[in-house]
């Protein structure tokens, strides 16, 4: 990384749950929470040294491939797009995970040949009974974890739809944030090819190009960061853009995703598409019309939209019982519907 001079990100120490539900959570900014997986058994277990951590995890393993990234040489762990951004300039294939830890810990003395990253791996499904061993009472209860090891490499900055934990278990990592209102300063990607599912930003913080991104320059001045070391972990709120720097030649991190809101709302991703389709080449004036219609309704800038309106006249434009969300979801589903079918050749669009 080059000399970029951030911020950085607020520490605390000896966050209990309830300061983190009361004081870390509602306030919905990112936070170090030094030495808070300290106690953590792979921690321990990894202060002996890569091979010690290896075989801790090998208890666990059941033997089943688990979906493992591949990078040349060429790209010093880099993890990005080609030059023409046909495609990633990295494979994936299914490895057991023995096989994919043995190729990481034959790396750590020989870095030059090349990053091997076994990420987001379901700890429930390919490492039973091992987040039973390192629980995290910060985090609704049944959040299964997920485990991501590594050699030293960079992942792009990303968001998650989802609040996140983050805890060091082995190696250090640098962690450097950007708030969800930075977005047009972070020159985003394209959606549908993805380097692991969000789009990324298209700015390297190793070699930021300010001429071709120059708004870049703003979205540092709003960015936070800190190098976690083993034992420490940190609060990502919902949104929150993310770049990822694992500094050194072996690294484990497990976190645990959660959402507040619940699958039931749906994905607000989804409506995003939905409404680029809908919305964004409408002619200015009907855009317009649609803009005030949004902040109106579904932002209540002036506050709530229906408070004139007896409760029972609200409809869908109120509170939503589960049955009101249930047939809500059966229109949208109808309405897509016939307006695919229509692109497919069907009959006519109706209203």
């Amino acid at each position: 990384m080059t000399d970029i001079v951030t911020a950085e990100l607020p520490e605390r120490s000896d966050v209990t749950p309830e300061i983190f539900s009361r004081e870390i959570l509602p306030a919905g900014q990112p936070v170090v929470m030094r030495g808070l997986v300290r106690d953590w058994p792979a921690v321990d277990a990894a202060a002996d040294g890569p091979e010690a951590a290896a075989s801790y995890l090998m208890r666990f393993d059941r033997g089943q491939p688990v979906e493992t990234i591949f990078g040349d040489p060429r790209i010093k762990g880099k993890f990005f797009y080609d030059e023409d951004m046909q495609k990633v300039n990295f494979s994936k294939r299914a490895v057991p995970l023995g096989l994919s830890l043995d190729a990481i810990l034959q790396r750590v003395e020989r870095p030059d040949d090349g990053t091997i990253y076994i990420q987001s791996v379901e700890t429930e499904k390919f490492l039973p009974g091992f987040a039973a061993e390192h629980p995290i009472p910060h985090v609704p209860d049944g959040i299964a974890p997920r485990i991501w090891i590594g050699n030293q490499l960079t992942v792009q900055t990303h968001f998650d739809l989802s609040q996140n934990i983050a805890g060091v278990i082995a190696g250090r990592r640098r962690f450097t944030l950007f708030p969800p209102e930075q977005l047009s300063n972070l020159y985003v990607g394209p959606f549908e090819l993805t380097l692991a599912g969000p789009p990324i930003s298209m700015v390297r913080l190793d070699d930021p190009d300010y001429d071709k991104y120059p708004r870049f320059c703003e979205a540092l001045k709003h960015a936070r960061s800190a190098v976690l070391e083993p034992g420490d972990a940190i609060y990502i709120p919902y949104f929150w853009w993310h770049h990822v720097e694992s500094l050194t030649n072996f690294n484990i991190l497990l976190n645990f995703w959660w959402s507040e809101s619940g699958e039931e709302l749906g994905s607000p991703f989804d409506a995003l598409l939905h409404s680029i389709l809908a919305i964004r080449d409408l002619p200015p004036h009907e855009r317009g019309a649609w803009e005030a219609m949004f902040n109106q309704y579904v932002f209540e800038h002036n506050g709530s939209a229906v408070a004139h309106l007896p409760e029972h006249a609200q409809g869908a434009l109120g509170p939503h019982s589960p049955d009101m969300k249930r047939r809500l979801w059966v229109t949208i589903a109808q309405a897509i519907g016939r307006t695919a079918a229509l692109l497919n050749g069907g009959g006519p669009k109706r209203r």
